[in-house]
């Protein structure tokens, strides 16, 4: 954007924190501010300070009028381009811009933009913890953490940004030094209309890169080869698969990373994160930081040091034998797929909450193999029930304390009781952070012997 700002009428739709991050800098910038969400303002936290400015509230709705005096309008994540007053705005020539292409517009460091359905939040963690261990100025946030418009104005070698399908839909300039691609499963069906519509939002990250920029991709997800077969950026491969002759792989014990006819191995018993999904989250975040010239051993040791993040398959306790985890991120079928595969059985599931229109009978073989109580709730525990209901024993209830107490009632010692939701969280709870926490309040305060610290 990179323009004066002053006096400009400006529209910034929904006041989540990249909303309020987004009216403070461009009030900051002498900007006349249109703050617009459906919701009241006793529902928003944080007006308070950009309210000392001027700021106007345009709140209950979105009102077409005001929309049509700005100059220009910017949508956060997670708005919908089609929103009617937005669309309107589209229609007469008013700009529409979404938070990620304005900071990018105002920022000069090189970008590692990450996506993919499942790992996106660990994978932007692990490379911003390898930058940052070898002395980089490094930023990292974007959907994860603090948005991408609160780097704007500060010095930085890297900026590390995790992507969703939602920011990637308004992008127009934006364009990544790295492009990662984790991996694509069934997600937010209740927002595209079909499958190939959330590929295309999610291949939108490559559409500006250029040869000499990069393209990490998972080579074991035919998805991803499909998705990716005209990016013209040089491609550089991850596999937990096996070894490749040129790139990043896994022999069963050691990644290994092949470029340019050298090799480095890596051995994944130093890792404090377990799984094949975190093994392939760690290979994707090394190769960014090997080919930007990061010693193999600070990037490394970074990793081996990296304890996983907050409601992604954390142990809460060992109660009476029985394990418990928080894995309230798990609000997709192939992140909840993973999750269990990472499980030995029986495991006690509990899952449901805002439907997603993902396919549940894509987790039924994992059901069918490990899960001997599923306890479902939320408004999508019919459908789940439907789906999946007759593989394993199934129970209905209508709160997650419920479920807690049900889960313990049932799970025999020897076993595991899992919270991954394989929905959002939006009908019951404020977010997936609320979730999780309430559970581990409810898991923590039940009574019990031989308990363990985990």
């Amino acid at each position: 954007m990179r323009r004066d700002l002053h006096n400009k009428k400006v529209v910034v739709v929904g006041a989540g924190r990249s909303g309020l991050a987004l009216a403070d800098y461009f009030q900051k910038c002498g900007a006349a501010v249109i703050l617009s969400d459906r919701r009241e303002a006793q529902r928003i936290a944080g007006l308070g300070a950009l309210l000392e400015r001027d700021l106007v509230l345009d709140l209950g709705g979105h009102t077409p009028a005001l929309f049509a005096q700005a100059d220009f309008v910017v949508v956060s994540p997670g708005v919908s381009l089609d929103l009617p007053a937005v669309a309107a705005a589209r229609a007469t020539g008013i700009p529409v811009y979404g938070e990620v292409e304005v900071a990018y517009q105002e920022l000069d460091a090189p970008v590692l933009g990450i996506t993919g359905t499942n790992g996106k939040s660990t994978t932007t963690s692990l490379l911003g913890a390898m930058l940052q261990n070898w002395g980089q100025r490094t930023f990292v946030g974007g959907n994860l953490g603090n948005p991408l418009i609160e780097a704007a104005g500060k010095p930085w070698d890297y900026l590390v940004v995790e992507l969703s399908s939602f920011q990637l839909e308004a992008i127009n300039a934006f364009r990544p030094r790295y492009a990662i691609l984790l991996n694509i499963s069934a997600d937010h069906l209740d927002r595209y209309p079909d499958m190939g519509s959330y590929v295309a939002a999610k291949c939108r990250l490559f559409e500006n890169q250029r040869e000499q920029d990069v393209a990490v991709l998972n080579a074991d997800d035919p998805a991803v080869l499909a998705a990716t077969e005209e990016v013209r950026s040089r491609k550089v491969y991850f596999s937990s698969a096996r070894v490749l002759a040129q790139g990043m792989g896994f022999d069963g014990e050691n990644l290994v990373w092949r470029w340019q006819g050298g090799e480095h191995r890596f051995a994944v018993a130093e890792l404090e994160l377990k799984g094949m999904h975190n093994i392939e989250n760690v290979m994707a975040a090394l190769i960014p930081a090997l080919l930007e010239g990061c010693p193999p051993e600070i990037a490394w040791q970074a990793a081996c040091d990296f304890k996983g993040l907050a409601h992604r398959m954390v142990p809460v306790r060992t109660l009476n034998d029985v394990t418990w985890y928080n894995d309230s991120k798990g609000t997709n079928v192939g992140s909840v797929v993973k999750s269990l595969a990472g499980l030995q059985a029986p495991v006690t599931l509990i899952a449901g909450g805002r439907d997603k229109g993902g396919d549940y009978g894509a987790l039924a073989p994992m059901v069918a193999e490990k899960v001997a109580h599923l306890i479902l709730i939320g408004e999508a525990a019919p459908r789940m029930e439907q789906a999946l209901g007759g593989l394993s024993h199934t129970v209905r209830v209508n709160s997650l304390e419920e479920a807690v107490r049900t889960a313990s009632a049932l799970t025999a010692p020897g076993g595991t009781v899992l919270l991954s939701p394989a929905c959002s969280s939006f009908d019951m709870f404020a977010s997936f952070e609320e979730r999780g926490d309430l559970f581990t309040r409810a898991v923590l305060g039940l009574p019990g012997r031989q308990e363990e610290a985990i």
